[in-house]
């Protein structure tokens, strides 16, 4: 019989390295499975972020993705481990005419082309350098101050763009005391105060930019996008009367003219910048495709708007359900909470937890959905409760993965409440009540890992505590009828449910 110490000995202990991880990114790619490769190269880098050849392939996969500005990143350390193999140099060149970055373009190719003169890159070398010198000769080539603060802006645009807004500050601050008349970065800074939740700062920011750069469109739209967040609508109309009135030129200014405008209702203004730009060309991200749609709609041309949804779709599938027809249909009923922006936020902001619950349940039904949840500081979700995580998961319509036996008691609750609002949609204010009923009847209920077992007695029995509280004309009999249950069922499920009121606290 072996011993355990034997065994031992004839284990071999296997920890991958970025080595590992690169091979089998080799290998995916040969086999073009580039979701795979890109994985793989992803932890290669984490493993071996010295390793200059791995840094390299991931920078190619990352071009290929129209991923430049990390790109660029990855090849410039790339370089730094190891200056003279040209190939880096080559795609280093490749990725700053892309950029607009010329005389990098330029300097990279000639240094490609000193080392490896005869190079299996020299044509494109030679290509690159003849680019960058016409873009020269033409008057179109940054300095190298105006291409290092362009290069820095877009690295913070990045940060900001997956939260990481210390990082953005940091980066726009320090443009800012080397360049304090760059005001991009001002604006962009005031942004990335305000998704911290420091509009007081956001503010002073813009107020400096059109303190010191009169007019400056982005500042006044920005001001505008908070005014309109923080519901402060007599500032909203007063920028929206100098709004109105801008002619911008540039496909830069006219996207975010048309894109504020649109956001704060002037579908008509923000129709005309917006179709202007497609007219002329224009090709933007899923930002441009989403506000042309409901610029195009909300203005009566349908069509158009339905087209411009499709393109939409095939960019960022994630909006399907913000068609601007189906939020027409909500806003129908003006007086319905569902287009009760503020309702629903002050619900949301409520220092009870129930009233939040409720807030969730309706910012699912609501046409202000996208709004709401881009908003810095309304919903908070490091703050938020388990449930209230659930709730809001909920709400975006994000699938529930597994089967644990918790997720099928809440899908359960949750179904309760939809069959309540099929009974009472479009809710008005007083139908709300029943509502907050339900969502402090079920926060008490969770809590006691009740099961909710049956959706419809529950639903029965919540409109019957409700509506007998408040009539005599109220029966069992019709409440379980409309619901098809039995009598004997609600009575079973008001007695379940009674226990969870407050008055019944010890």
């Amino acid at each position: 019989m072996k011993s355990e110490h034997n065994t031992r000995k004839n284990v071999v202990s296997f920890i991958p390295n970025g080595e590992f991880y690169y091979k089998k990114a080799v290998q995916a790619l040969n086999r073009d499975q580039e979701g795979k490769a890109h994985k793989y190269l992803k932890r290669a880098v984490e493993l071996s972020p010295d390793d200059s050849l791995i840094l390299l392939q991931y920078a190619i996969l990352e071009l290929e993705a129209g991923q430049l500005d990390h790109a660029l990143d990855l090849l410039k350390k790339a370089n730094e481990i190891d200056p003279n193999e040209p190939e880096i140099l080559l795609f280093l060149a490749e990725a700053s005419a892309q950029a607009g970055f010329t005389d990098d373009a330029k300097y990279y190719a000639e240094e490609y082309l000193r080392l490896d003169e005869m190079g299996e890159y020299a044509e494109e070398a030679i290509d690159i350098i003849e680019f960058a010198t016409s873009m020269e000769e033409s008057g179109f080539s940054l300095q190298p101050v105006e291409r290092e603060v362009a290069y820095l802006q877009e690295k913070a645009r990045k940060y900001m763009e997956t939260g990481e807004l210390d990082e953005a500050i940091t980066i726009l601050e320090g443009i800012i005391a080397d360049h304090p008349d760059v005001w991009p970065a001002y604006n962009n800074l005031s942004l990335a105060y305000f998704y911290k939740g420091d509009a007081e700062q956001a503010r002073a920011l813009l107020y400096q930019v059109l303190k010191g750069n009169y007019g400056n469109l982005f500042a006044l739209c920005n001001l505008t996008v908070m005014a309109y967040y923080e519901k402060d609508d007599s500032e909203v109309e007063e920028l929206k009367s100098l709004l109105v009135k801008l002619c911008p030129y540039s496909f830069e200014q006219r996207y975010k003219l048309g894109a504020t405008l649109a956001l704060i209702g002037c579908y008509k203004e923000a129709y005309h910048w917006l179709h202007s730009m497609k007219v002329q060309g224009f090709q933007g991200d899923s930002g441009f495709y989403f506000w042309l749609s409901h610029a195009s709609y909300f203005t009566g041309h349908e069509e158009e708007a339905r087209e411009t949804w499709d393109e939409l779709i095939t960019i960022d599938p994630e909006k399907k359900g913000f068609e601007p027809w189906l939020i027409n249909n909500v806003l129908e009923d003006e007086e319905a909470i569902e287009n009760n922006r503020n309702f629903i936020i002050e619900k949301l902001e409520s220092g009870y937890s129930s009233e939040r619950l409720l807030g969730l349940f309706l910012l699912g039904k609501s046409p202000y959905q996208q709004e709401i949840v881009g908003h810095p500081s309304i919903i908070n979700v490091d703050e938020y409760t388990t449930i209230e995580k659930l709730f809001l998961a909920y709400a975006l319509d994000q699938d529930f993965l597994g089967d644990g036996e918790r997720i099928k008691v809440f899908l359960k609750a949750i179904e309760v409440a939809e069959l309540l609002y099929k009974e009472f949609k479009p809710l008005k204010l007083h139908d709300t009540f029943i509502f907050q009923m339900w969502f402090v009847l079920f926060e008490r209920a969770w809590e006691k890992e009740y099961p909710f077992k049956n959706p419809k007695a529950l639903a029965a029995a919540t409109e019957y505590m409700y509506k007998s509280s408040r009539t005599k004309d109220i029966t069992k009999k019709e409440i379980a009828k409309y619901y098809g249950i039995s009598s004997q069922t609600l009575t079973k499920y008001v007695n379940e449910l009674i226990q969870y009121l407050p008055l019944f606290d010890q």
